[in-house]
């Protein structure tokens, strides 16, 4: 009888179920689109309720359209856009705000206060990571700083505080279990990643009640019983890991030195950097990879806030195209980018900037410029800023990156792969399996329950459906860049 794992992939703008076989390969997929909220300018909101509800409606769905038994589901895996933040009733699991998602603004002057006072090296040193309101922490202390009742009811034990898996988990296991996994846990601003647990001091200076935090585990481990109610027949989560750590294991990025690069809402780049934790000294983050077994694996990160969503605005908010499927074919009827530019700060800058109030601009506007050029321009943006991430990523590692594996919905579009190849000088490898983000959580729950045998089988596993090698001349690589840096300029001026 063939077993199954449920991949369940809660990103930004969508949830998905994706049903595994025992080979890795992809059996079916439901997937449904997640409304965001704007209540403000730089605010971003989801609502709790639909990610469950949209949760059960996708996992139940791939479950019939393909005829599964429950009974041939071993495991669940769970993966998630990290940094989301939600508070909800211990009693009631009720939410008590929507969700705060991760490319939020709303805490930057926050986050400025505490610079000002001199504590971004304390966080930086204990963390990794920056101060930025794209983590969880000041989200945190903004929801019990304004709604109603809620610092007291955190301080009388009364709300649990989780990520998006973490709430997913609660709601999976009727309440019974509090938990995540220790890639989540690294990206709250409250995480030790040296220690490797929830910090005291950082706790004290943001006044988070420690009642609040769930338990931490490894990635692949037995998290929680799930009811009959949910797909039909009990089964467990087996596996947890925040999407850009899951699209490392899925790209089977074990080794230190190699580098996996998502292309979704936001681009992230993660470099394996082995067990010892080593600071970025170039406004990258480090983060935890992974941990199997008790053995933690570190990665250095490099975080770009819009991807995907810039085409999505092509698509919603100016309405030159379609679908993203026709950006490959407008992208090369033009012979160039005509000196246009976008710097698609949307939501502010990631690394290496790190600005939350830079906003996005298009530069090198003449008569001479059309649609195409600014489609061309959203897609072009996506390796400039991949070539800020791998020169400061060169910098801390010591090594220049000697290919790239990278996944999400952009990379399906060859010219984009192409153009990342060309302008970051270093192959790019795009996997067989494109959905490696739900494959890793696939792979970790499998991993689990012995579905799946080792790292080693993991790593045998990965292949390549295409590599692209770099044909730009190093001049006109030159030339663009400049023209990207110059752009960049102009954001941050």
């Amino acid at each position: 009888m063939s077993k199954f794992i449920l991949a369940i992939d809660q990103g930004t703008t969508s949830t998905r179920a994706i049903l595994f076989d025992e080979k890795g390969h992809i059996t079916g997929t439901a997937q449904k689109e997640l409304q965001l909220y704007y209540p403000e300018n730089g605010w971003v909101e989801q609502n709790p309720e639909d990610i469950w509800s949209d949760t059960q409606y996708v996992s139940q769905g791939v479950m019939a359209q393909h005829s599964i038994h429950p009974t041939n589901v071993a495991a669940i895996g769970i993966t998630n856009q990290r940094e989301t933040t939600i508070v909800w009733d211990r009693k009631t699991g009720a939410p008590v705000y929507n969700a705060i998602v991760w490319q939020d603004r709303r805490t930057a002057d926050m986050c400025q206060k505490l610079k000002d006072a001199g504590l971004e090296p304390t966080f930086a040193r204990k963390t990794g990571l920056l101060l930025d309101p794209y983590f969880s922490g000041t989200k945190l202390r903004w929801i019990l700083d304004n709604v109603e009742g809620a610092a007291t009811r955190a301080k009388n034990g009364e709300l649990a505080f989780g990520t998006v898996d973490c709430f997913l988990l609660w709601r999976l296991t009727g309440g019974k279990v509090h938990a995540t996994d220790i890639t989540n846990a690294s990206r709250t601003l409250l995480f030790n990643i040296i220690e490797q647990k929830w910090d005291d001091e950082l706790l004290k200076i943001l006044g988070i009640p420690a009642s609040m935090l769930p338990e931490v585990k490894d990635n692949s481990a037995h998290f929680g019983d799930v009811g009959a109610e949910f797909l039909g027949a009990p089964t467990r989560v087996a596996g947890m890991a925040g999407d850009q750590q899951a699209a490392l294991i899925g790209q089977a990025c074990f080794k230190p030195g190699m580098v996996k690069s998502t292309y979704g809402t936001g681009c992230f780049a993660l470099m394996n950097i082995g067990g010892e934790f080593k600071p970025s000294q170039n406004k990258m983050l480090t983060t935890v990879a992974y941990r199997l077994n008790g053995d933690i694996n570190y990665a250095i990160e490099g975080s770009i806030f819009v991807a995907g969503a810039a085409v999505q605005w092509l698509r919603d908010g100016l309405g030159i195209i379609k679908s993203s499927n026709e950006t490959e074919a407008i992208a090369k009827s033009v012979p160039d980018n005509g000196g246009v530019y976008m710097v698609p700060a949307f939501t502010g800058l990631g690394a290496p900037y790190w600005n939350p109030h830079a906003r996005a601009s298009i530069s090198g506007l003449t008569r001479g410029a059309t649609s195409a050029h600014l489609v061309r321009a959203a897609l072009e943006a996506q390796a400039y800023q991949t070539e800020d991430l791998m020169r400061a990523m060169a910098e801390d590692a010591g090594y220049p990156m000697t290919e790239i594996r990278v996944d999400g919905g952009m990379v399906k579009n060859s010219w984009v792969c192409q153009f990342l190849a060309d302008m970051t000088a270093t192959p790019v490898l795009r996997p067989t399996v494109t959905e490696t983000t739900a494959l890793g959580a696939a792979y970790l729950a499998g991993l689990q329950v012995g579905m799946f045998p080792s790292i080693d089988y993991i790593t045998e596993s990965w292949e390549c459906e295409r590599r692209f090698t770099p044909m730009m001349l190093s001049a006109d690589r030159d030339k663009l860049y400049e023209g990207w840096q110059n752009a960049v300029k102009q954001v941050l001026a």
